[in-house]
């Protein structure tokens, strides 16, 4: 039997709205001392079943996995995990050309604090809460269950944890078959990508941005194209099969820089439409127009009129605490980036920050605008995929703001 958390009387009003967190502050007391990340069931002050979950230290106490009073064992497991596969095979993202997609969104799919992301025949996890690290290998037996093709399921989750558990480092393999290959390309709407998954940010690739990826597509043709905070070059190799006249891709990382170049040489070889810079963003923003001997600071070959930029920044608020910061970053990078775009260029612009949700971006966007003394008008309004779910009852879980704006 599962350790009990009582919940105060009248602080269980968002469970009962199926919220799947509870906080500290609504904990009246607990049976024993349930362990950092133990399974416990949440009781009201009256004695009713509200909740199974995973217990915490810190502010965000239980993460609920079920409201219903059940077992959390590896049929638990099986089950959620089928119903996320399902789920993505309905959506038409599990594909020959596109094999690459998000099967485990945290909340979005009753699983808080688990990101599962497959590339191919490999998955990568994350866990995000003490709770889904201690169940980290029913969870991958489970998943093998699932999905028995996986040659691969590697656990990334040294930056992740919270830091007061003090976990060791947790980055390791859960399964490997031995004809499994570290070096992992993978498929998205038929273009192909070396996944950085061992090194790079996240689970090695920004999913998040495919459906985002197929519009710059349909907008790219004929045009010369910047991709700022380029990453690992998605939105350049989607901007190049669009037709780009050009396309120039802007990182401070030098290994992103040669991983997107490792792309572009995979999807189109010999590509002389593309180049790349590995240098700060405001920076090379500034430069642009302004002469050779500036530009020669930020090393670029060229000066080029902009008719297509894209701005897909790191988030800038990973708490509520670096907000006004955030909201300041956000206005400047984008009045940099209007005023320096040809007339009648198109914007893309983004915020992953969840802290920011999608009236204070837009806001920011607007003092840019304002600022740039541009006429601008809003073409698109984006968010995360379908894969990347948001559980209607867990608003927090929409994290992904996107706008495509045109500028004359």
């Amino acid at each position: 039997m599962y350790k009990e958390i009582h919940i105060r009387k009248g602080k269980d009003q968002s469970l009962r709205r199926y919220h799947p967190w509870v906080f500290s502050g609504a904990i009246a007391n607990m049976s024993d001392s349930p362990y950092d990340g133990e399974i416990v069931r949440i009781v009201s002050a009256e004695g009713e079943f509200m909740g199974v979950g995973l217990y915490q230290i810190g502010s965000i106490a239980v993460r609920v996995l079920s409201f219903r009073d059940e077992i959390i064992n590896e049929d638990f497991w099986v089950k959620r995990l089928t119903a996320a596969l399902v789920l993505r095979q309905s959506l038409n993202v599990v594909r020959e050309d596109n094999n690459m997609y998000r099967l485990v969104h945290g909340e979005g799919d009753q699983l808080p604090g688990l990101v599962i992301d497959i590339y191919g025949n490999a998955a990568v996890m994350q866990a995000h809460s003490v709770g889904m690290h201690r169940q980290r290998m029913d969870i991958a037996h489970a998943l093998q269950t699932v999905m028995p093709a996986l040659r691969c399921i590697y656990y990334k989750s040294d930056n992740t944890l919270p830091y007061k558990a003090s976990l060791n480092d947790e980055s390791g393999f859960l399964y490997r078959s031995a004809a499994f290959s570290e070096e992992l390309v993978a498929s998205e709407n038929g273009l192909r990508f070396h996944i950085d998954w061992l090194k790079g940010q996240k689970t090695g690739f920004f999913l998040d941005q495919r459906d985002n990826r197929a519009l710059i597509e349909l907008y790219a043709k004929g045009r010369k194209v910047l991709n700022m905070f380029c990453y690992t070059g998605g939105f350049s190799v989607y901007a190049l099969r669009g037709g780009a006249e050009l396309v120039h891709s802007v990182d401070s990382s030098e290994r992103a820089v040669e991983v997107t170049d490792r792309n572009v040489a995979l999807n189109f070889p010999g590509c002389s439409r593309h180049q790349s810079f590995a240098t700060d963003a405001f920076k090379f923003l500034t430069s642009i127009g302004e002469g050779e001997k500036a530009m020669s600071n930020v090393q670029c070959s060229s000066v080029s009129d902009y008719d297509l930029i894209v701005l897909d920044p790191p988030a800038f608020a990973k708490h509520r605490d670096a907000l006004p910061n955030a909201l300041k970053g956000y206005t400047r990078l984008n009045a940099k980036a209007m005023q320096k775009i040809k007339p009648g260029g198109i914007l893309f612009t983004f915020s992953c920050s969840q802290a920011v949700n999608k009236d204070q971006f837009r806001l920011a966007v607007f003092t840019a605008a304002a600022q740039s003394r541009r006429y601008v008008r809003i073409l698109h309004q984006l968010h995360q995929p379908a894969d990347h779910p948001v559980n209607i009852y867990h608003p927090e879980g929409e994290y992904l703001k996107g706008l495509v704006l045109q500028i004359e």
